[in-house]
C-alpha cells in the first residue's frame, strides 16, 4: 500500500539561544493512503506542531515530509490544494451563516458560485445543520461550530484529511456523531491523520496509532499491537484513602508479576498478573488482612490507558496540545483552507 504521508526526521524549535524549546526531535511518521492514523501523546509532546508542518503552516527546522507525494517546504501550494484541515479551534466566520461559511469556502477553492452553493447545501444536509444554514454561526452550539469547521475542510473533496483533535469539548451525543462521519468518511477512501486527547476515540477510529512524547514516536502499532506490548492481565484497585496507597503497592507486589503503576491522583494502583480470576481471591484476603480498604477492584485486559501511561509515564491529559499554541502565539489557530 502507498504511503499517503511521509515524516522524516522532523525537527522544529521554538525561541533560539539557551530558551529554545526543541517542539520535535526528529520525528518520523507514515500513514498509508486509506487508513486512519492515530497521533497520541502528553502535554507538549508535539502533535499540534506535527500537524502544522504536514499542513504547511509551520516550516521545520530540519528533516522532510511529503503528501501524496508532494514536498510540503518546496511545493507547498500543491500540498494544499490536496488536503483538509480541521483545527483544535473552529475556524468559521461567527458573522455569517452556516451556509455562507462553505459557500465562501468554496470560492476561494475556485469551484465557482453554482458549485460551491450546491457543495455547501449538500455538506450541511450531511452534517446535520440543514435547518441552522441560514442562521448566523454566533448562534450555534459548540458542536455546531465544530461540525461546520469539519465541513469546511472537506468542501473540496481532499483525498486526505488532518483532524487536530476534532472532538474536543463535545458532548459524548455529539462526539459519537462526529466519530460516526468520520467512519464514513475512511469508507470512502479518505486518508486520515488524527490527533486526540480521548483514548476511546484513537481505539474505535485509527487502524494504526502512533505514541509521540518530546517530539518523537516513541510507539505505533494497532491498538492490539500495543496493548499486546504489555501482555497478560491487570489487577486494578482504587483505594478508600489517599494514606493507603503506599501499602496497598506493597500487596500488590506480592501477587503481581511486575511492577504496580501508582495514579495518585485517582488512588488508583494497577498492576500485571497471572492466573485470571483466581488471582482476585488472593488480592482480596491480602487487602483485607492489612485492614485496607477498598473503593474498586478489578481484573482486565490491558486498555490503550494502560499503554499510554507506560509509555509516557503518566495518564492523559484533559487540556491537551501545549507545544505550539504554548509557543509561538502567532499560530494559536490552525486557519488552513
Amino acid at each position: 500500500m502507498t504511503d499517503a504521508v511521509v515524516a522524516q526526521g522532523l525537527t522544529k524549535y521554538y525561541g533560539s539561544g539557551d530558551r529554545a524549546v526543541r517542539a520535535l526531535d526528529g520525528l518520523d511518521l507514515r500513514v498509508e493512503e486509506g487508513t486512519v492514523v492515530g497521533l497520541l501523546g502528553p502535554n507538549g509532546a508535539g502533535k499540534t506542531t506535527t500537524i502544522k508542518v504536514l499542513t504547511t503552516l509551520l516550516v521545520p527546522d530540519a528533516g522532510s515530509a511529503h503528501v501524496l507525494g508532494q514536498d510540503v517546504l518546496a511545493h507547498p501550494a500543491a500540498v494544499r490544494r490536496t488536503i483538509g484541515v480541521s483545527g483544535q479551534y473552529a475556524a468559521v466566520d461567527e458573522y455569517l451563516t452556516g451556509f455562507e461559511n462553505l459557500d465562501m469556502v468554496g470560492r476561494l477553492y475556485h469551484l465557482g458560485a453554482r458549485a460551491a452553493r450546491e457543495r455547501a447545501r449538500e455538506l450541511l444536509e450531511q452534517f446535520d445543520l440543514a435547518d441552522a444554514a441560514d442562521r448566523q454561526v454566533k448562534g450555534y452550539s459548540g458542536g455546531m461550530r465544530r461540525r461546520l469547521d469539519l465541513a469546511g475542510a472537506l468542501v473540496a473533496r481532499p483525498p486526505v484529511l488532518f483532524l487536530d483533535e476534532p472532538t474536543t469539548g463535545l458532548d459524548p451525543r455529539s462526539r459519537l456523531g462526529m466519530w460516526g462521519v468520520i467512519t464514513d468518511l475512511v469508507r470512502g477512501g479518505t486518508t486520515l491523520l488524527l490527533t486526540t486527547q480521548y483514548l476511546e476515540e484513537a481505539d474505535q477510529l485509527a487502524d494504526r496509532i502512533a505514541v509521540i512524547d518530546h517530539g518523537k514516536v516513541i510507539a505505533e502499532g494497532t491498538a492490539d499491537d500495543l496493548k499486546d506490548r504489555l501482555g497478560g492481565e491487570r489487577v486494578e484497585v482504587v483505594v478508600t484513602h489517599d494514606d493507603d496507597l503506599g501499602r496497598a503497592r506493597e500487596v500488590l507486589s506480592g501477587v503481581g508479576v511486575g511492577e504496580a503503576v501508582v495514579d495518585a491522583r485517582s488512588r488508583r494502583l494497577t498492576v500485571p498478573v497471572t492466573g485470571g480470576a483466581g488471582v482476585l481471591v488472593e488480592v482480596v484476603r491480602r487487602l483485607d488482612d492489612a485492614a485496607i480498604a477498598v473503593s474498586d477492584l478489578a481484573l482486565r485486559r490491558p486498555t490503550l490507558d494502560d499503554v499510554f501511561l507506560t509509555l509516557t509515564g503518566h495518564a492523559p491529559a484533559e487540556d491537551d496540545e501545549a507545544d505550539a499554541d504554548a509557543h509561538d502565539p502567532a499560530t494559536s489557530r490552525t486557519e488552513a483552507r
